[in-house]
């Protein structure tokens, strides 16, 4: 069986080495039992070396492959480029800084011939700050609520694919992709194991809280239109509201006659709507923004150097310990 290891890269030449190093130790393992691998790393517009280093983990290592993007395109390009250049008979989907061990990829196929699809890593919340632990648990209790697939809390690219799966991902052409919530919508019989997540070796992660909040909003709005009935129904909810508060107003002058009406009621009634009215336009703006990319049809990334034509075997042949010194 050929296994394919995808694993998108930026800013990591401190460690891309260090990691293919650690994937070569795995492959030499599961040669005996007649298993063949290959890496596919996508250099997602790295401003370092990254490049380089890849072009010479290619030169001393055949089983190698490397796409590297014109500019940044984003962690989701990077998954769907390195499924595409993937031909192993499974994938298993990994970061490069080695905050993915790579000592799990036995266990992986070990499940894997238990007849499963996916096989998912979930990461346990050791270590965790308290108040990120409890966002993570509020914003997974709420998503799973609203959209049309589970969503396990620390569950995220780290898994394997059989072919199957990665054939119906790449069917999912979609521009705005969310491929947490795309795994999960493809199906397939899956199973889930725990892993205390390791330590970042070099660099800072290039996930800031705006990032994550984006990231948690594609999540949320990518697999359902509830968030437009909600807006649908709080509208109604407010028109009933009115309604009730105009006969107040209506019966309590017939009983007791006109009085002056309050100033700061106006403006806090005027306020409120004013807020509702603007977050539901946000709303219905972030669904219309992601029907104006999916219609322009755009690519979801450029390649800038690949050498995924030219490379064809699968022999190891040298090794990376002279890159990590």
């Amino acid at each position: 069986m050929l296994i394919s290891i995808v694993a998108p890269c930026y800013n990591e030449e401190a460690v891309v080495a260090r990691f293919h190093e650690e994937i070569q130790k795995v492959a030499e393992e599961l040669l005996p039992l007649g298993h063949d691998m290959e890496c596919v790393y996508v250099d997602d517009g790295s401003r370092d070396r990254t490049l380089a280093v890849l072009k010479q983990l290619a030169e001393f290592d055949a089983r190698v492959r490397y796409v590297s993007f014109s500019r940044n395109f984003g962690k989701e390009a990077a998954l769907l480029a390195g499924l595409r250049h993937a031909s192993g008979d499974c994938v298993i989907v990994m970061d490069a800084d080695l905050q993915h061990p790579p000592e799990l990829i036995r266990r992986m196929l070990d499940l894997r011939e238990q007849g499963y699809d996916q096989v998912m890593a979930r990461r346990t919340r050791t270590g965790d700050g308290l108040m990120r632990t409890a966002t993570a648990r509020l914003y997974y209790r709420l998503v799973n609520r609203l959209v049309d697939v589970e969503l396990v809390d620390g569950v995220g690219d780290f898994r394997l694919m059989s072919r199957r799966v990665v054939d119906a991902v790449l069917e999912l052409t979609e521009y705005n992709r969310f491929s947490k919530g795309l795994f999960a919508w493809v199906g397939f019989p899956g199973t889930t194991f725990e892993y205390e997540n390791a330590v970042r070796l070099h660099g800072r992660s290039s996930w800031s809280f705006r990032s994550l909040l984006n990231y948690g909003l594609d999540g949320l709005l990518s697999f359902n239109n509830r968030p437009l009935r909600a807006a649908l129904h709080l509208g109604l909810c407010l028109l009933v509201c009115a309604g009730l508060y105009t006969a107040w107003i209506v019966g309590d002058a017939l009983v007791n006659g006109v009085e002056t009406p309050g100033y700061v009621t106006i403006v806090m009634a005027v306020t409120a709507l004013a807020g509702v009215q603007m977050i539901m336009l946000g709303v219905i703006g972030e669904y219309t923004g992601r029907i104006y990319y999916e219609v322009k049809g755009r690519p979801h990334f450029l390649v800038k150097a690949t050498n995924a034509e030219q490379t064809e075997g699968h022999a190891a042949c040298g090794t990376t310990k002279d890159l990590i010194r």
